[in-house]
């Protein structure tokens, strides 16, 4: 026995594999072995030997090896009185550096079939914590409690946590059976479990905007709360609701929407798709519940305010998934129609020197069109889309960016809208008005916009029509199987292009280019007509 009590905690790794083999014959003695040296042997010997079967773990293994050995962990913890602080620690960090190797359920099937074994071990690691906490609620009860370090390593329990696996999850919106879904009744015992710890939800949500970086131990404090685990907190609050009944129902929607802003821009930053979704569902809840027309341009000098639209359009610009560049382009416009008219001016301004995308600088041009079409209505009038703002503005869209030289294929969607906007102007505002400014401006329109464009026009299409005719020829000498055209795109390159593709984009082009003409050519009647006298 005093063998057995030096010397077998060694004997762990060999039993831990047999008792996961479940072999018939031998599974009983190997349990009645591994409960004898639970027994007898030191608890911080154990506690070492336990941790390594944890951490080497094979990786078909992980969850099986982690269930078998939770409870074991927990009773040798329990044993080591006061000063098991940095034990349970380090027992949690291995567990869940463990745990976050193995693939987080997507859809609520697979979550139900948990092949992988993720949901129970998060289930019964709820078990595990639960005495912990227990004991440091049973502390702050004393008058005389001071600095807890338990309370500090269930803290990055719970922080690590809100970072891997729930902001990975896809978890269940169905409100009225959430017990169905292990991940989410995870989610919202760790937001217990902090309460239990004495953290205020609104409290940690309101940290990095209240604290300053010129005060002493900032670093550290980031360090404690990170942005990504606060990121998770507040999408478990706002969107999924969460715990929503312990976040006072005094603050504003502005005030709420300006503290979410630097966790959706958090979210947004990333490319995972879980995160952007996530980011993209708290932005959306968050601008639900403020009014239209009610965001100030103050907020524009915030950066979040501007940073977040920003990685919006990288969304909705660069991501490879459908669905995200759909949603991506529906918040957007969400957020825009939230701003006030001066704070719209000012944010469109904006985007059309940054975004350096044609398809979304056509978005905005349509954007400001849209507000144009109100402010000339009847008691809409605002100084922000007509007179001389309006002009400001006007001179950043009828712009050719390298002048006749502008590749206007690439260019296309920004200089349909300019011409939409332009001809919507002649039509909408009478001359005899001008309430835009726009006949006013339309000599200079003229010379350095449409001269430019027809000039750049007229290159183009001569340029294609070169090629059609160089394609063809080259079709009828060498035959359509030796004629081909390698396209490569981000060092991939794509299938050859047959004669046949090839003359099908040219001919794209040259209609592309009737299409600008025909919309040039109404732009110049209307002039016509409303200056003859």
């Amino acid at each position: 026995q005093e063998i057995v009590r030096c010397m077998g905690w060694n004997l762990l790794g060999p039993l831990v594999q047999l008792i996961l083999k479940k072999e018939e014959g031998s599974l009983q003695h190997c349990l009645a072995i591994f409960s004898n040296i639970m027994d007898v042997c030191s608890p911080k010997e154990l506690l070492v030997g336990l941790l390594e079967q944890v951490e080497d773990a094979d990786a078909d293994k992980i969850a099986e090896t982690v269930l078998l050995l939770l409870q074991p962990l927990q009773t040798v913890l329990r044993t080591l009185g006061k000063k098991k602080a940095s034990s349970v620690g380090m027992s949690l960090s291995t567990i869940l550096n463990q745990l976050s190797q193995l693939p987080v359920p997507y859809t609520q099937e697979q979550e139900e079939d948990d092949t992988y074994g993720l949901c129970q071990c998060c289930t019964a690691l709820l078990g595990f914590v639960g005495p912990f906490v227990e004991e440091v609620k049973q502390d702050q009860l004393s008058p005389d409690c001071g600095e807890n370090e338990l309370r500090t390593e269930l803290l990055k329990f719970c922080m690590k946590s809100l970072g891997e696996p729930l902001l990975q999850a896809q978890l269940s919106t169905d409100l009225d059976s959430p017990d169905s879904s292990p991940l989410r009744h995870f989610a919202t015992e760790i937001l217990a479990i902090l309460s239990n710890l004495g953290e205020s939800l609104p409290g940690l949500l309101l940290h990095h905007l209240l604290k300053k970086k010129e005060e002493p131990g900032f670093l550290e404090e980031d360090a404690k709360y990170p942005r990504e685990s606060l990121a998770c907190l507040a999408y478990l609050l706002f969107v999924q609701h969460i715990a929503i009944e312990r976040f006072p129902a005094v603050f504003s929607p502005v005030f709420v929407l300006h503290c979410n802003m630097q966790y959706i821009d958090v979210l947004l930053s990333r490319t995972e798709e879980s995160r952007l979704s996530k980011g993209m569902e708290l932005y959306e809840k968050s601008l639900v519940r403020t009014e239209n027309n009610s965001l100030p341009v103050d907020l524009l000098d915030l950066k979040f305010f501007l940073t977040v639209p920003q990685n919006l359009v990288k969304v909705m610009t660069l991501c490879p998934i459908q669905h995200l560049r759909t949603k991506a382009l529906a918040v957007f416009q969400l957020s825009i129609d939230k701003f006030d008219t001066e704070a719209k001016y000012k944010f469109f301004r904006c985007l059309l020197r940054t975004s350096h995308h044609a398809g979304v600088e056509g978005y905005i041009i349509k954007n400001i069109k849209n507000q144009i079409d109100y402010a000339l209505q009847p008691g809409n009038s605002n100084v922000w889309f007509s007179g001389a703002q309006m002009l400001t503005l006007l001179r950043c869209i009828l712009t050719l960016p390298e002048g006749p030289e502008t590749d206007l294929l690439q260019n296309l969607d920004r200089i349909m809208e300019s011409l939409n906007l332009l001809r919507f102007l002649l039509i909408r505002d009478k001359e005899c008005d001008n309430q835009t400014g726009v006949w006013t401006e339309l000599y200079k329109i003229e010379e350095n916009y449409l001269k430019p464009l027809h000039t750049g026009l007229n290159m183009s299409r001569a340029h294609y029509e070169a090629e059609l005719k160089s394609t063809k020829e080259n079709k009828k000498l060498k035959g359509s199987a030796e004629s081909k055209c390698t396209v490569t795109v981000g060092n991939e390159t794509l299938p050859n292009m047959t004669p046949e593709m090839q003359l099908q984009v040219l001919h794209s082009a040259l209609f592309t280019f009737d299409l600008i003409e025909s919309v040039l050519a109404r732009i110049e009647e209307i002039i016509e007509v409303k200056v003859k006298p």
